[in-house]
């Protein structure tokens, strides 16, 4: 099997069938196995001959450890990569001892069109909102993704009054009030730790604003379960619902949730369900399990990932997000990642 011609990124698109997605995913996943020497790897020790992966049920997924451990990206070389490999380098937050995730991108352009095609997707034309980005952590931190894409999306807006707020909450508070005032329809998106602190000490009745976590305490507060940070969110801006982004280093392409913590995927991204015991016991349907994902915006990387999340898949394609695996509940396939 060689597939040196790299698959045509007009797959990220609004409408794509389940035939087209299939036959997709299987370009990528031979592109990928003959150009990305850790996927490779990882699919020859498991014992499967890539040229009988004929159906999606069969691609195996990368564990998401990966990207902590190995330069996960379709280079010829078996060397370490060069600068020159790739355009960017995303990587993920973590506390002080721990070790983040790297993902090497070849191709911004490819990100960039799968953010900006599945913002306007579920929410319209980025250009009639006013962003305002409440994301101190990750502004801190400087090669976020995540920054990455909301900057992106605060120049498209071209309306000057977008931008992101680091511990300037007052400052954030008096710019909603303003955009209350003259019915400016506002997109606020925000790390959790951060809206719980807006939503403390500037509570307002916000109508014109969709508000969106990103989650993540980071340590800076107490633990809390997303219903309950929901809720106060709701409480204190008196709106109905409260977005959120599913989204993370390994991956190019995002899922969002329009209340009651329902995911819905891109057309180009499907979630699929893993035993938590039999990782390759794949595609349970409202149970829950662990998460696997197929992204076909990571073409240079692997588009076929074995996250550590926990979660339900529903038979429409939803799904929830139910918390972290446990290490001790990581089974299988993630403990070659020390092998590899």
């Amino acid at each position: 099997m060689k597939n040196t011609i790299v698959p045509s990124i007009g797959i990220i698109r609004q409408n794509i069938s389940t035939v087209d997605f299939e036959n997709a995913a299987l370009q990528l996943f031979r592109y990928q196995y003959e150009n990305n020497n850790v996927y490779a790897n990882y699919v020859n020790a498991l014992s499967i001959n890539a040229s009988d992966i004929l159906r999606l049920e069969e691609i195996p997924y990368l564990p998401i450890s990966f990207f902590k451990s190995h330069e996960v990206i379709c280079s010829k070389s078996a060397q370490p990569i060069q600068s020159t490999s790739y355009e960017q380098v995303f990587q993920s937050s973590t506390t002080t001892t721990g070790v983040p995730s790297r993902h090497f991108i070849k191709d911004i352009s490819i990100y960039e069109n799968s953010f900006s095609k599945g913002f306007e997707l579920f929410y319209g034309d980025i250009s009639k909102y006013c962003l305002l980005a409440l994301l101190p952590s990750y502004l801190e931190k400087g090669d976020s993704s995540l920054v990455y894409m909301v900057n992106k999306l605060i120049k498209n807006t071209q309306n000057p009054d977008s931008g992101f707020y680091m511990h300037n909450y007052e400052e954030l508070a008096d710019k909603l009030r303003q955009n209350e005032a003259k019915g400016q329809q506002t997109f606020l998106i925000g790390v959790t730790y951060a809206l719980l602190k807006l939503a403390e000490e500037y509570p307002m009745e916000l109508k014109n604003t969709i508000i969106m976590e990103t989650g993540g305490m980071k340590g800076r507060r107490e633990e809390l379960m997303k219903q309950e940070v929901h809720q106060i969110l709701m409480n204190a801006f008196k709106t109905k619902a409260i977005h959120s982004e599913y989204g993370m280093t390994e991956l190019l392409s995002q899922a969002y949730s329009k209340g009651n913590g329902i995911f819905q995927c891109v057309p180009w991204m499907r979630v699929l369900i893993r035993d938590i015991y039999d990782p390759f016991d794949i595609g349970l349907i409202n149970e829950t399990g662990a998460i696997n994902i197929i992204d076909l915006a990571n073409t240079y990387s692997c588009s076929f990932i074995a996250t550590d999340d926990m979660g339900i898949a529903f038979a429409n394609g939803d799904f929830e997000v139910a918390g972290r695996l446990d290490s001790s509940d990581i089974r299988g396939c993630n403990i070659m990642a020390a092998e590899l």
